[in-house]
């Protein structure tokens, strides 16, 4: 059997022959070599045997025995006998205790007990703390199961009661640790340590689980035996409540041991799994994997509604930079009815989208799309003007932030992209894709080492005439749903089943929100510049609806695919004034004039007889004025009047008439 001498573990000669490790030959010419160490001679009592040290035994021989007797428990036990001592400021507290308390239970027997239970887990803390001893004991870590073994081989040696299951051994030199003496003293004799309310097994659990660095199931096993052990320390963020390993014992008070099949069938618990994964998700990350999400079907009429999104073309420019893309999409044809194409995504580039797929409603003689379904981060900044209910669209939806799965342009972008854009051109897909999606891209060794090289590059200009060729040809490809439109095409679908109740098209509206901008002034009473061009307005009468003093106006128009203005509108401040007219000349000289010539000399003098008769209409009225003189008194007049003596009559002098002068001519001469 093994035993300690001297604390050395020791093997009696006795046995290391019997048990067969070695045979007695062998033993004996080890002794004599000095190959093995005899830290015991035997013979003189009887029942005394030799004792050899175990360490001294040879490599195979003493792996033998430690299998056959656990000798890593004999050390651990070998070294706490070696450095236990009696706690003597124990005895004094528990002595004290035992003398102050009423209870006739609580006697010195008793506190001579609790004594020892504490020098016991003093011994225990020491080697804990003792990395060396420790580690040539127990390996790397700490072994609890092991330390409990010993400490039960001690306990008639010693006299202690300490628990002998790993995990009440484990929670009691915790609860040693953090509360002292105290701890030791058995509840019946009103012990109380601080207790907290918490949540259930499974709600620590999870709560474990998710903390920030996600925790595997075995990592979230070994925290949960550090919790109820008292050596973690676990609180709720939100209300700060520090959680209370009594809390989670069983029936008997020990310590509720979860084994690491029980943790793992409690995170994966359907519902327990939803929760952990709300709880670790970003909230993007949660909508598209777990939520549930909208189910919707198919409209009927074209230009009934609108999607637009954003893209990025899949292949790159020169220096890794992409083509920034802009589509606009009728929901129930598909046709992409509105493009447009940048090098950077601003608001340039949603605006000209917008005026693309008006001018191709504007050249068909549509109505206004009834409704439309937009992104938030683009389209915002329109959301109470152009993008606002009744304003523009009768109807107007914004996806919520992220929600790509909302955005029925989503789809097909994709769609686009696996078909027609993958069929006509190389580089299409993803370095993650799996198959022909697959993209291979070249590692290039940077500072940033984030930096990857496509096989080839492009220009702008030849990413932008490649989509717009796709574009025609995604548009009359057939359309998916061939079962409910047999034979027609995605064009065919949209123009066929245009909705006959659309809003009217509203160029006026439209050039005030996504139109160009244009401040000039009225010329001549007559003209207007834009666009380095003259413009006729409509005539005279439109400056009757000019502010006093201010002939400057704001031009709106939307322009064709050259940039040329189609209507062009004019407001003063928020009021509308005109709408204009372009200025067709003719050629000055006769002998070359043709037959658009003399139509459009005809045009521009109707225009000027139009002004001529306005002013002849609205001529000033021509008036006269007079100083106005005071009346004369009649019978003063007769007292001053003289009268002519006959006798000294004489002839008057003749008078010079002058010509007659008409009011206007005399008022002329006055100033």
């Amino acid at each position: 059997m093994l035993g300690y001498y001297d604390n050395i573990l020791c093997i009696s000669a006795h046995t290391l022959i019997e048990e067969g490790f070695m045979t007695k030959a062998s033993y004996e010419k080890n002794v004599t070599r000095h190959k093995i160490k005899v830290v015991k001679r035997g013979g003189g009592a009887k029942g005394s045997c030799a004792q050899v040290a175990v360490d001294s035994l040879p490599t195979t021989c003493r792996e033998q025995v430690e299998e056959k007797f656990g000798c890593d428990e004999a050390r651990i036990t070998a070294w706490v006998m070696s450095n236990y001592e009696l706690d003597q400021a124990a005895v004094v507290y528990f002595t004290d205790w035992a003398a102050a308390h009423k209870s006739e239970h609580a006697t010195v027997e008793l506190a001579q007990k609790y004594a020892i239970n504490a020098s016991v887990l003093n011994t225990c803390i020491k080697l804990y703390k003792n990395g060396k001893d420790s580690q040539k004991l127990m390996g790397d870590k700490y072994d609890w199961s092991k330390m409990a073994k010993s400490i039960e081989t001690l306990r008639k040696e010693l006299g202690h009661d300490l628990p002998t299951s790993t995990l009440r051994f484990r929670k009691k030199v915790n609860d040693y640790k953090k509360y002292g003496y105290e701890c030791l003293i058995t509840g019946k004799f009103g012990n109380q340590n601080k207790r907290k309310t918490t949540y259930k097994d499974e709600r620590l659990v999870m709560s474990l689980r998710v903390l920030p660095n996600q925790p595997y199931g075995s990592d979230v096993h070994e925290m949960y035996i550090q919790f109820v052990c008292g050596e973690l320390e676990v609180w709720d963020f939100e209300t700060g409540e520090i959680f209370d390993p009594d809390d989670f014992v069983d029936k008997n008070g020990n310590p509720k041991e979860l084994s690491k099949s029980t943790i793992r069938n409690i995170l994966n618990k359907p519902s327990n799994k939803l929760l952990v994964e709300h709880s670790l998700r970003s909230y993007t990350t949660f909508m598209h994997e777990q939520m549930p999400h909208m189910h919707r079907h198919g409209g009927e009429w074209a230009l009934s509604q609108i999607t637009m999104d954003d893209v990025d073309l899949p292949r790159r420019m020169k220096g890794n930079e992409y083509v920034h893309a802009y589509y606009a999409y009728d929901v129930v044809s598909q046709c992409r009815i509105g493009m447009a194409y940048g090098r950077g995504k601003d608001d340039a580039l949603v605006v000209e989208c917008f005026r693309d797929m008006f001018r191709l409603i504007a050249r068909h003689g549509w109505g206004i799309p009834a409704g439309i379904e937009v992104e938030q981060h683009l389209m915002i900044k329109y959301k109470n003007g152009f993008l606002k209910a009744d304003e523009v669209f009768k109807f107007v939806h914004f996806c919520a932030p992220q929600n790509s799965q909302e955005k029925y342009s989503e789809p097909l972008n994709g769609s686009f992209k696996t078909t027609i854009a993958h069929k006509n051109h190389e580089g299409v897909g993803r370095w993650y894709n799996k198959g022909a999606r697959r993209v291979d891209q070249k590692k290039i060794s940077d500072s940033s080492n984030h930096t990857w090289e496509d096989k080839k590059y492009y220009t702008f200009e030849e990413l932008v005439a490649d989509d717009i060729a796709d574009n025609r040809e995604w548009n009359h490809s057939p359309h998916p749903n061939q079962k409910k439109y047999p034979g027609m095409t995605r064009w065919e679908v949209l123009v066929a089943k245009i909705n006959p109740t659309l809003r009217p098209f509203d160029s006026l509206t439209l050039s005030r929100y996504i139109g160009e901008k244009v401040e000039t002034s009225i010329r001549r009473n007559s003209t207007v510049r834009v666009a380095h061009e003259d413009w006729w307005i409509s005539g005279p009468e439109v400056l009757e609806e000019l502010e006093p003093n201010n002939s400057k106006v704001t031009a709106y128009y939307l322009p064709d695919e050259e940039g040329k203005p189609m209507d062009i509108y004019l407001f003063q401040g928020d009021r509308y004034i005109d709408k204009v007219r372009p200025i067709k000349t003719y050629n000055r000289v006769i002998a070359e004039q043709t037959d658009e010539d003399v139509a459009n000399y005809i045009e521009q003098q109707k225009y000027v007889s139009h002004f001529k008769k306005y002013l002849r209409d609205n001529a000033i009225t021509k008036v006269g004025k007079a100083e106005v003189r005071p009346q004369v008194n009649d019978a003063d007049d007769d007292e001053n009047l003289i009268l002519p003596s006959a006798e000294g009559h004489e002839e008057p002098e003749e008078y010079e008439w002058q010509p007659v002068i008409s009011n206007t001519q005399r008022a002329l001469e006055d100033l």
